[in-house]
C-alpha cells in the first residue's frame, strides 16, 4: 500500500456512514479508517482513473495514521433520511446515466482472473461467507454496489460523483442497477418511504432510471424477479454481518432492517407486474 506523503492540518469531520465512523476532511483530502477491503478498493478507483471516469475519488495513499487518504469530491450530499430534494427526477435520471458511466469505465477490470481480489485481497461481501438462498449471478464487471443518496455527490441539481467505495465488488450491470433503484426510487413497502419522498409514483421513477441507464429489454424483464431474489438474500448477509462483525451492522439489525426486507419483498411481490408494465411500456 503506498504511503500518503502530502501531510496534514486540521480535520473536519464528515457525516458516518451507517457502518464507517471516523471520516474527516483535511484540505482537499478525505481519511477513513482502512478496512479489509481497502487495497482492493484502492486498487479499483486506479482501473477508473486510468480510464478516465471523473465521477469517483483518487486513492493517494495511507497516511501516517493509516487511515486511506482519497481526494475530496466537492458537492452537496444528502442526509440520512434523504432531505426531499433528492427525490427531483432531474436527478434521479442523473443518478442513471452516471451510473452507466461507471459500469462502462469498469469493464475489463480483474475480468482475466474472474474479479478476484487483487494481491491477496479481499472484497467486503467475501469478509462474511455465507449461504444465501438463491445463487448470486456470476459476476461480468467491479461495480460499487452501494448508490444511495448519501453516496451520491451532486452539484447543479445533477449527480457528479460516487463515494463510498466499501462495499464495491463483482457483480452484473443488473444487479447495481437494481440496487440503486432500491434506494433511488425507493423500491420499498410504502410505510418505509422516506419523509416528504413520492410514494405514489414509484413505477415512473424506476422507469425513469431505467431509461436513463439505458436498460435493454432482458434486463427490464428480469428487474421485478431479482429484486424479490436480492430481499432474500440480502436478508441473510445483513444478519450474518450483524452477528458476526457486529458495530453498525448489529444496530441496522436492532433497528429493525431485517423486517424492512420482509415489507420490501411482499411490496416487490405484490407489484411485480405494475413495475413490469412500467418498465416495458
Amino acid at each position: 500500500m503506498r504511503r500518503y506523503t502530502g501531510g496534514d492540518g486540521p480535520e473536519t469531520e464528515l457525516p458516518s456512514g451507517d457502518v464507517t465512523e471516523g471520516v474527516v476532511r483535511v484540505g482537499g483530502t478525505v481519511r477513513r479508517p482502512s478496512q479489509p477491503q481497502s487495497p482492493a478498493v484502492a486498487a479499483y478507483l486506479d482501473h477508473l482513473e486510468r480510464a478516465g471516469f471523473d465521477g469517483a475519488p483518487r486513492f493517494l495513499g495511507r497516511d501516517d495514521r493509516g487511515r486511506d487518504v482519497l481526494t475530496f469530491l466537492d458537492g452537496a450530499v444528502a442526509g440520512s433520511p434523504p432531505e426531499p430534494w433528492a427525490a427531483d427526477d432531474a436527478l434521479l435520471a442523473s443518478v442513471g446515466a452516471l451510473l452507466r458511466r461507471l459500469h462502462d469505465a469498469s469493464e475489463g477490470f480483474l475480468a482475466e482472473t474472474g474479479f478476484a481480489a487483487p494481491d491477496g485481497g479481499v472484497w467486503r461481501r467475501d469478509q462474511v461467507p455465507v449461504a444465501v438462498p438463491v445463487p448470486d449471478p456470476e459476476p461480468e464487471l467491479v461495480c460499487h454496489l452501494d448508490v444511495t443518496p448519501q453516496n451520491v455527490v451532486v452539484r447543479g441539481g445533477r449527480a457528479a460523483g460516487l463515494i463510498d467505495f466499501d462495499l464495491a465488488g463483482p457483480g452484473t450491470r443488473l444487479l447495481d442497477a437494481y440496487n440503486t433503484a432500491m434506494h433511488w426510487v425507493p423500491l420499498c413497502a410504502p410505510e418505509d418511504v422516506f419523509p416528504g419522498w413520492p410514494a405514489a409514483d414509484r413505477p415512473a421513477r424506476l422507469r425513469l432510471l431505467a431509461d436513463a441507464y439505458g436498460l435493454d429489454e432482458a434486463d427490464r424483464r428480469a428487474l421485478p424477479g431479482l429484486g424479490v431474489a436480492r430481499c432474500d438474500n440480502g436478508r441473510a448477509r445483513m444478519k450474518a454481518s450483524a452477528e458476526l462483525l457486529g458495530g453498525g451492522w448489529a444496530r441496522m439489525w436492532e433497528e429493525g432492517v431485517g423486517d424492512l426486507i420482509l415489507r420490501r419483498r411482499a411490496w416487490l411481490t405484490e407489484n411485480r407486474k405494475v413495475l413490469l408494465d412500467a418498465l416495458l411500456d
